[in-house]
């Protein structure tokens, strides 16, 4: 199979390259004025090992690692033992949350590289806590800026795609989000060549000709199967799809139990659309199920819209070669304006505490890092602003933690990162119901938080609010 991607490529020799930029001046100028990856170019990569691929990084460069399903986990370990037999220095690795065991994260690899998320996945959540590794507080929506305004400069980029069509293009897959425009502003570019990566439609289009080098990169995705889910889960889930959103929504879930529980109560729905950030298996089944058409969107009417996806391969199975799915970059989808010209946008997010007054925080578990900011808060603001005046902004979590304390809290734990604002915040949903926040004062909002609390917590909460707010809370102006 590797010979026919060769032959698809085609003559792969160094003299087939040109090379009109150098490491020291490290400008890609054939780009002319746009760092556009779509249009071919008469040059070609060179199919390399993992290993003498990834032998350009040397000491001080930023290197980008393309994230979630799509992490080139074959190019990332060729890495990581570069980085210990050159025994290089300070060399940083950005990226969303990625999968597998994050190497250049490990303690061993302390001072040779240094990850830096802008959205913390497991796998990094010990060395940022630990100080070996650092997390930057950024809307997914901005993500892209930082490379367009060369507020972080890459010097190589890492990304698993599809191999080479007839007409030399590959695709960036499951995750087109921010790597799109690590691909635009990289110095090098190195491609994981998988045909287990599906080919998707709309902005991860990258023709062969921009790549620096190619590997041979054949494995199976990092899949996430559907935990089991909780009562308490599904009743959010069931509260959510029966009472909050409507025939025609526009919908967007953010990832874990909550959104999954959703979408599985959503089967008697009609003429729903997607367009989020990220999508999961059950979207799969509610297209199937006829519920999803995408019939009602202003934005690429009948088609799922999306940045990055997370599942099994059945869901990698369902996108592959799919025009029904659109992958955009990121600051596409989670644009607000874009997303508020959408009809009736339910936005469907998770949560770790609130505070009595609306306060959610969503990255942090006190002063330990969790995950990150992520597109929370671009479409909560989206739906806020929906230009039809019927969106919906809403946040859910359990009303206690596994230990059976209380989310909603008098005062957040010190060092919790505020995601989503007082001002932000119009519905919160429990499995004790739908507190609806917006246009609220501080006691009314006490009152419609303590009401959907855990019982056991109510009186308790009630006592707080009346010595935070120095008035009883009130269903009542």
């Amino acid at each position: 199979m590797a010979a026919v991607w060769r032959h698809t490529v085609g003559c792969l020799s160094r003299q087939a390259i040109t090379k009109p930029w150098g490491r020291k001046s490290q400008v890609r100028t054939y780009y002319s004025y746009s760092h556009e990856p779509f249009h071919p170019l008469k040059r070609a990569p060179v199919w390399k090992t993992a290993e003498e691929a990834v032998s350009v990084v040397k000491s001080g460069d930023v290197v980008f690692v393309h994230g979630a399903a799509a992490t080139p986990l074959k190019l990332v370990a060729a890495l990581t033992e570069h980085g210990k037999k050159q025994q290089l220095s300070d060399v940083t690795v950005c990226h969303i949350h990625t999968e597998g065991p994050a190497l250049y994260a490990q303690p061993d690899c302390e001072g040779i590289f240094r990850s830096n998320s802008f959205f913390i996945g497991s796998n990094c959540r010990q060395a940022v806590n630990e100080g070996r590794g650092d997390f930057v507080p950024i809307f997914l929506s901005e993500i892209p800026l930082l490379f367009h305004r060369k507020i972080i400069e890459i010097d190589v980029a890492l990304v698993q795609v599809s191999p080479p069509d007839k007409h030399g293009f590959c695709s960036l897959g499951t995750s087109v989000d921010c790597a799109r425009a690590a691909v635009q502003n990289a110095k090098h570019i190195i491609g994981q060549v998988n045909p287990c990566m599906p080919r998707t439609f709309g902005d991860g289009v990258i023709h062969k000709s921009h790549f620096d080098a190619m590997v041979d990169g054949i494995e199976s995705l990092p899949e996430h199967c559907p935990k089991e889910r909780s009562d308490v889960e599904n009743e959010i889930g069931r509260l959510i799809a029966e009472e909050l959103v409507v025939n025609g929504a526009t919908l967007q879930m953010g990832i874990g139990n909550i959104p999954d529980a959703v979408l599985a109560s959503l089967k008697g729905h009609k003429d729903l659309g997607i367009h989020s950030e990220m999508f999961s298996d059950g979207v799969v089944d509610l297209v199937e199920a006829g519920c999803i058409t995408n019939t009602h969107k202003n934005y690429h009417p009948g088609k799922i819209v999306g940045s990055f996806i997370v599942g099994t391969r059945r869901l990698f199975d369902f996108v592959d070669n799919n025009p029904f799915v659109m992958m955009c970059d990121v600051s596409f989808v989670n644009n607000i304006p874009i997303i508020a010209q959408n009809p009736k946008v339910t936005a469907i997010n998770s949560c770790i505490e609130i505070d009595m007054t609306g306060q959610v925080v969503a990255d942090s578990i006190g002063t330990r890092m969790y995950s990150g900011v992520g597109g929370q808060v671009d479409f909560i603001r989206g739906a806020a602003v929906s230009r039809d005046g019927l969106g919906k902004p809403i946040l859910a979590m359990p009303s206690t933690t596994s230990k059976g304390e209380s989310k909603i809290v008098p005062f957040l734990k010190p060092g919790g990162g505020v995601v989503t604002t007082r001002a932000h915040l119009h519905y919160l949903v429990t499995e004790w119901g739908i507190a609806y926040l917006f246009g609220k004062n501080l006691r009314q909002r006490a009152y419609e938080l303590i009401r959907i609390a855990h019982p056991d917590h109510r009186e308790s909460l009630e006592k707080a609010a009346f010595e935070r707010l120095h008035c009883m809370p009130s269903r009542d102006l």
